[in-house]
């Protein structure tokens, strides 16, 4: 075991396990440590504790100090600094006619590189403007292409559901989300439905998958030959999966009318696969499904 904090570079960004030394730490402070970037100030999210050797990256690295009130103002300057690079950089995109959105604008703490976070539709040579911006700020230049995912991350917004973004709130990283996981929770097929302001499949969709799933294990699937109660015949019509309730399309007396039955009351072959997609919704939805993945924002 070994004694660690939890140290945030951003905000919900990933957390990174440094040692505390001799200081006494608590949530909430700010420390200055040495990441791979350099020097960097960042803000305690877990107090310190103990946790395998196996979890943390090795060497692990210490604290090198509490951040003092110069620290706090150099750090002020900083966020001043990439307000500015930021409107240099716009007008030097724009010079060079580069098919680019400039995203965000990041100093390191001891103002050894400049980070520009951009997206793009393709690749971009933009080794003229690094040429550039490297002469107005006189420093390294690092230009960063991320992808949708990160880029609503950053920017933060609403979603359908009325609610600041997860992903800007508390989302630490992206979960892989895909489309089979819409099916699973018998939600619309319509994009727009199913689809988050980033434009990918909503990380929501997560949420619930391993409940829905095992709901699902307990449930025939539509089109499936049930035998009811009563021990009649029938198919599945429809089914509720919160309230494991199915509609069955039975024939009494010559004559087919839909009944409702608990799933607990029906007969019949438990489903061992996960729902298939027709080719049709497999189409349509690919484009949606997101890989997810690391974050473009790790320092280590």
């Amino acid at each position: 075991m070994v004694e660690v904090i939890g140290v945030r570079f951003r905000n919900v960004g990933k957390i990174y396990y440094f040692g505390p030394k001799d200081y006494e730490i608590h949530v909430g402070d700010h420390v200055i440590v040495e990441t791979a970037r350099g020097v960097e100030y960042g803000y305690v999210v877990l107090a310190p504790r103990e946790v395998e050797d196996k979890t943390v990256v090795q060497p692990l690295k210490d604290v090198l100090r509490i951040a003092s009130q110069e620290d706090e103002e150099r750090e002020l300057k900083n966020r001043e600094k990439e307000k500015e690079a930021f409107q240099i950089c716009l007008e030097k995109i724009k010079e060079h006619k580069l098919e680019m959105k400039l995203i965000d604008v990041e100093y390191t703490f001891d103002n050894n590189k400049v980070l520009f976070y951009f997206t793009a539709d393709g690749r971009v040579d933009f080794r003229a403007l690094v040429k550039d911006l490297a002469a107005v700020f006189r420093t390294r230049i690092e230009l960063r292409q991320i992808g949708v995912r990160d880029e609503t991350k950053i920017l933060g917004g609403i979603g359908i559901c009325g609610r600041p973004l997860c992903c800007h709130t508390y989302l630490t990283e992206f979960a892989p989300v895909s489309i089979k996981m819409a099916k699973e929770q018998n939600l619309s097929l319509n994009q727009t439905k199913i689809s988050g302001a980033c434009g990918r499949l909503m990380c929501c969709l997560k949420n619930e998958q391993e409940t829905y799933e095992e709901l699902n294990k307990k449930l025939p699937g539509i089109g499936d030959t049930v035998t009811t109660k009563e021990g009649l015949q029938g198919k599945v019509h429809s089914v509720s999966v919160l309230r494991q309730y199915v509609r069955v399309l039975v024939e009494v007396n010559d004559e087919k009318e839909m009944r409702d039955y608990k799933a607990e009351e029906l007969r019949f072959r438990p489903r061992k696969k996960r729902m298939k997609l027709s080719e049709e919704e497999f189409r349509e939805l690919k484009a949606l499904e997101d890989k997810g993945g690391q974050s473009s924002f790790d320092k280590e």
